[in-house]
Parts: C-alpha cells; sequence; structure tokens
C-alpha cells in the first residue's frame, strides 16, 4: 500500500461480487481491503482504519446495517463515510438505513461503475479529496495519486509517516485529536506503540512545513492531542481551491 492511497474496507459474503468491485476499485487507484462478514472486516482495523466502507446489507450473523450502526456509535470509526449495498429498494428500507447513519446506497442489481462514480461522488463530498485527487489547505496541497506535498509550486519531502499524519490532519481540521486516536489511526488499531512515537513524527512534520510556515498550524492541545488549526480565510480556500 502506498503511503498516501486511500483505504477502502469492502464487506460482502459474496466472493464473486467481493472479486469483481475490488477490481475495478484497485484500478481506479484505492487500496481495497475486502472481507467476508463483519469479523474479518473488524480483524482488518489493526492493520489501519478505511477512508470510506462498502458495506452488504444482507450478510449472516451481523447485517451490514448493523455494522454500520456499530461503526457509527464508536468514536474512532463515526466519520468514517458509508455506502450500503442492498436489494431493498422501498423508501421505508433506505428511511432505515440513513437513520442508521448511511451516506449512500447502490441498489442490486448494479454495475461496478456505477459504485466507483458513487464512491468518488461520496469521497468529494466528504472532502477526503476534490476531484483531482488532492487536499488543498490554502496554498497546501497533498496529491493522493503521487503522494506528493506542495506549498504553492515547492515540494514539500516527508517521509511515509509524515505524509500519512498530515493526510490525517488535513482530513480532519480543527478537530482535536488525542495520541491514542492518531495511533490508531496511523498504525493501526491495539498496535503496542508508544504514544510518544506521535510527538515524535509530528514534530518531525513540523519541521519539515516550518520553512514554509505551516508548521504552527499544528497545535498541542495539553493533556488532549493535536489538531491542525486553519483560519477562516484558508477553510474558504479549501472550499474554492
Amino acid at each position: 500500500m502506498e503511503s498516501g492511497q486511500i483505504r477502502i474496507l469492502l464487506v460482502d459474503d459474496d466472493a464473486g461480487v467481493r472479486e469483481m468491485l475490488s477490481l475495478t476499485l484497485r484500478r481506479a487507484g484505492f487500496y481495497v481491503v475486502a472481507a467476508r462478514d463483519v469479523r474479518a472486516a473488524q480483524e482488518s482495523m489493526g492493520e489501519g482504519l478505511p477512508d470510506l466502507a462498502i458495506l452488504d446489507w444482507m450478510m449472516p450473523v451481523v447485517s451490514g446495517l448493523e455494522y454500520a450502526r456499530q461503526l457509527r456509535r464508536d468514536e474512532l470509526t463515526r466519520e468514517i463515510p458509508i455506502i450500503l449495498l442492498t436489494a431493498r429498494g422501498e423508501e421505508d428500507d433506505k428511511l432505515r438505513g440513513f437513520e442508521s447513519g448511511i451516506d449512500d446506497f447502490v441498489t442490486k442489481p448494479f454495475s461496478a461503475k456505477e459504485l466507483l462514480a458513487r464512491t468518488q461522488a461520496l469521497l468529494r463530498r466528504s472532502r477526503l479529496h476534490d476531484d483531482n485527487g488532492c487536499l488543498r489547505l490554502g496554498e497546501l496541497t497533498l496529491d493522493l495519486r503521487t503522494c506528493e506535498v506542495f506549498f504553492g509550486e515547492v515540494p514539500i519531502h516527508l517521509g511515509p509517516t509524515e505524509f500519512r499524519l498530515l493526510k490525517y490532519f488535513m482530513s480532519h481540521p480543527n478537530h482535536v485529536h488525542s495520541r491514542s486516536r492518531i495511533l490508531d489511526h496511523i498504525w493501526g488499531v491495539g498496535k503496542p506503540i508508544d504514544e510518544r512515537t506521535v510527538d515524535v513524527h509530528v514534530g518531525r512534520l513540523r519541521k519539515s512545513l516550518e520553512p514554509f510556515g505551516v508548521g504552527r498550524w499544528i497545535e498541542t492541545q495539553r493533556g488532549n492531542g493535536y489538531r491542525l488549526r486553519i483560519s477562516g480565510s484558508t477553510r474558504k480556500e479549501r472550499q474554492n481551491p
């Protein structure tokens, strides 16, 4: 997995569907974690949290709808965009889904191209990236396709971990992130890594950004963690790159 690739969690008990959709999403440049059930999906969290989840509604033991509710109840995963695959096309069924926190539906039968289009549209709506596959804050640009960072047209050289940290902060600006949450997102859930590791890598990231005046955007919240603080003017530029 490239450090900047968008991670998609695909959960479906139909092996044929998993194979077809995984191939389509990978060809589009996404890193796909395919799981046959919710248990396997939960185990995959140890390798990193997804940027978006695609869940089949009708699965044995735990349905996709119930798993969506679990994700929304957990502070660590509640902001993950979710697409539900379903053969249920009735309005009442869709209302149940939206009430459970689903962001979009794809009704069976569907084409892989339709799912890809809806995945890309949902990622744009969640502002994970723009139409060019980039995150932008003012003059700071992070290109998810090439794993490059620029301030204006000047490249900023970052290590893989610092790149993932910046991607996480830029995806969630103005939010305070505890060290434990950052560990789970960057290194994977439950990994035996000291929280001071976060401080080391945040320090390296700040040092790389400091010549461009961006390092000060990353604030230390004493006793709580870190946040990437952006001003109103920078936010406006972000929404209108």
